[in-house]
């Protein structure tokens, strides 16, 4: 991207340009990262184009399509879906535009993974979501490969159906009065099968540096008022235990609350505003 006249004179008086941003995907976790940035909550960021598969009424920003968007744009922010990251977040990356990416879920797949991860010249950031101590996960990775990780997921039955569930299955979180366990298998497997429920167990296998080494459950619980992320590793160099349970979103009871807030502190550690914790 070519750096503009006020761009340099704001570089040159010790201040960062401010970064123009497109969400992509206008729903529960978009919407309100969108109209934050809309109102100005980041110094560093504001809200250029609004990217969504459907008409959008009253958003506060022009609604485009991603090509518009990357004419307008040097951040987008994907809260669509692990699709978007399948189909085109190589496309973003490649027209020079940076990434940040919500759906981590579909880096479970090595292939595309590897082409994120070799794409450019846009740069690809990850948000952690809704679950913590990634930072020291990372940081415990330089003092040798951790021998275990397990994630335990516990959310509403609802929330967790999905198409493939045969009807034994689909019965028993319907009637269920207690805890079920509905899957037990790697980050590598789990989010292809919840894809609207688990970037959680990717986020933390990013972290980890290896989604066959993190164990992850799933549980359906009927009294699960909170979404409950466990998260529990260990290695030679110590043990480690993070839990955290998050209100779900009202209008997307399978997303935290809190996600959109997460990729709103992600978006104020990029464009270098505030004393952030990294």
């Amino acid at each position: 991207m070519t750096t503009t006249l006020p761009q340099a004179a704001a570089a040159a008086a010790g201040h960062r340009p401010v970064r123009d941003v497109a969400v992509v995907g206008w729903g529960a976790i978009g919407r309100v990262v969108g109209t934050a940035l809309a109102e100005g909550a980041l110094p560093g960021a504001r809200l250029t184009r609004v990217v969504d598969n459907r008409p959008l009424h009253g958003a506060p920003a022009p609604q485009a399509d991603l090509a518009e968007a990357l004419a307008h744009c040097d951040l987008v922010v994907e809260a669509a879906g692990q699709g978007f990251v399948r189909d085109l977040g190589t496309t973003v990356l490649t027209s020079g535009t940076d990434l940040l990416i919500a759906s981590t879920g579909a880096l479970t797949d090595p292939e595309l993974a590897r082409e994120i991860a070799e794409a450019g010249p846009g740069r690809v950031y990850y948000t952690g979501g809704a679950v913590g101590g990634l930072d020291l996960l990372q940081a415990v990775r330089g003092l040798g490969e951790l021998t275990r990780v397990r994630l335990t997921t516990a959310k509403l039955p609802a929330t967790l159906h999905q198409p493939w569930m045969d009807a034994e299955l689909t019965e028993r979180l319907r009637t269920a009065t207690g805890p079920v366990e509905v899957m037990r298998g790697t980050a590598r497997d789990v989010p292809a099968r919840f894809p609207r429920s688990t970037n959680v167990a990717a986020t933390v296998a990013l972290a980890v540096g290896d989604p066959d080494r993190v164990e992850v459950r799933v549980v359906a619980d009927p009294g699960a008022t909170l979404t409950r992320h466990v998260v529990e590793a260990e290695g030679p160099h110590g043990h480690y235990r993070f839990e955290v349970n998050h209100a779900p979103d009202a209008a997307n009871p399978a997303t935290s609350q809190v996600v959109p807030h997460a990729v709103l502190r992600s978006l104020a550690a990029l464009t270098g505003r505030g004393g952030q914790i990294l």
